[in-house]
């Protein structure tokens, strides 16, 4: 739990709580400050948001989110941030009033110019803060139009003596360059949270023991993302975790992102994807077993380099796949029938003694029919 964000119950942020913290901080002492929380899907980016602002007690607030659907409405962004304080633009420069008058369509007139947009906005930040302290924040800026992003971004570089916080929480890329409409802006990125407070919020939100083995992997491969952790095991019980996130094949493919990974585990050689499809069905990553496992299965050495060369799992002290979403496409990728070989192999490798609940586990995911003995043993 971090020590400054109690009450919003933010666990391993205590660094980045006091970051915002500060900022509000200066905002009040009339030290102007703009800042971009980066970071991947999921990480926590709109929760360290809503510590901000409720951190920001004495303050004015004025909010904006970016709409994937709006990002082709110039001046969209920028009209969600300003509606609530309109009602100042009659103490602007006339040709400032007139741009943003028309850029928010209160008024008809030519394409105004941008530059002035930026001032008017400027201003009209600077006059609501002499009221009181204003902190603004833009979430999902990805997704604001291009000219919102702009013009905010220019106001963020010329603010200088004003009570003003500009804060824009915005996703990391995951591939390629970066948005560059915030260059230059001061950045804090938003990483996954460390080992130990990644298992005590999976601890946290999970009713009921959690096998540890399973618990490792979730962590390790969702690499600290709060959401991921969250997600993946929303509304499922610890019978069903036995298998890490459940049986893989448990839940529907809902994203475009498990399509791509469906179509990259596709494109690889039969014993990569054999190979992919047995570490999948192995809960905990234990390299040992998965390796016992591809022998009984006849899976060449090759097959481990393909599939890493391709970037979707990683062969070291533990295997991990590149993401949750690379597991459940591998799994479902494979005929049934090569998902029982898989587990019956899985059984076998299996220490009997050392491990007799997930040899069981396997041996009924192997079974074609009702079994007497399977049955019994679980």
């Amino acid at each position: 739990m971090s020590s400054s964000a109690p009450r919003r119950g933010l666990r391993g942020r205590r660094s980045e709580c006091e970051a915002l913290d500060r900022l509000v901080a200066d905002a009040k002492a009339g030290q102007s400050q703009a800042l971009v929380l980066r970071g991947e899907a999921g990480v926590g980016k709109s929760a360290l948001v809503e510590h901000l602002v409720g951190n920001a007690a004495g303050c004015q607030v004025l909010r904006a989110a970016g709409v994937e659907s709006e990002m082709e409405l110039a001046f969209a962004g920028l009209h969600q941030l300003c509606v609530p304080v309109v009602g100042h633009l009659d103490r602007l420069p006339g040709p400032q009033r007139d741009a943003l008058s028309i850029a928010f369509g209160m008024r008809a007139g030519n394409a105004p110019d941008r530059f002035l947009v930026g001032l008017a906005v400027l201003s009209l930040l600077a006059e609501v803060a002499e009221q009181r302290p204003l902190v603004c924040v833009v979430d999902d800026t990805q997704w604001l139009d291009r000219v919102s992003a702009q013009t905010l971004a220019f106001v963020a570089r010329r603010l200088l003596v004003e009570p003003v916080a500009l804060v824009f929480a915005v996703r990391a890329p995951t591939q390629g360059p970066g948005d560059d409409r915030l260059t230059g802006l001061p950045e804090l990125e938003i990483r996954g949270l460390r080992e130990s407070d990644a298992r005590a919020l999976l601890d946290a939100v999970f009713p009921g023991r959690l096998d540890e083995g399973v618990r490792d992997r979730i962590v390790a491969e969702t690499r600290g993302n709060p959401l991921a952790l969250l997600e993946l095991t929303r509304g499922l019980t610890a019978a069903e975790l036995a298998g890490g996130f459940g049986r893989p094949d448990a839940q529907p493919l809902a994203s475009q992102i498990e399509q791509s990974f469906l179509r990259r585990v596709g494109g690889l050689p039969a014993q990569a994807q054999r190979l992919l499809l047995a570490a999948a069905a192995e809960p905990v990553g234990d390299p040992s077993l998965l390796r016992r496992a591809a022998e009984r299965l006849d899976i060449g050495a090759d097959a481990a380099a393909a599939a890493e060369a391709a970037g979707l799992i990683e062969f070291g002290a533990r295997v991990r796949f590149r993401h949750p979403l690379v597991r459940s496409a591998a799994y479902r990728a494979a005929d049934p029938a090569d998902r029982r070989d898989v587990h019956r192999a899985l059984a076998e490798a299996t220490d009997p003694d050392s491990d007799p609940d997930r040899r069981a586990w396997h041996r009924a995911h192997a079974a074609v029919e009702p079994d007497e003995a399977v049955a019994g043993e679980l």
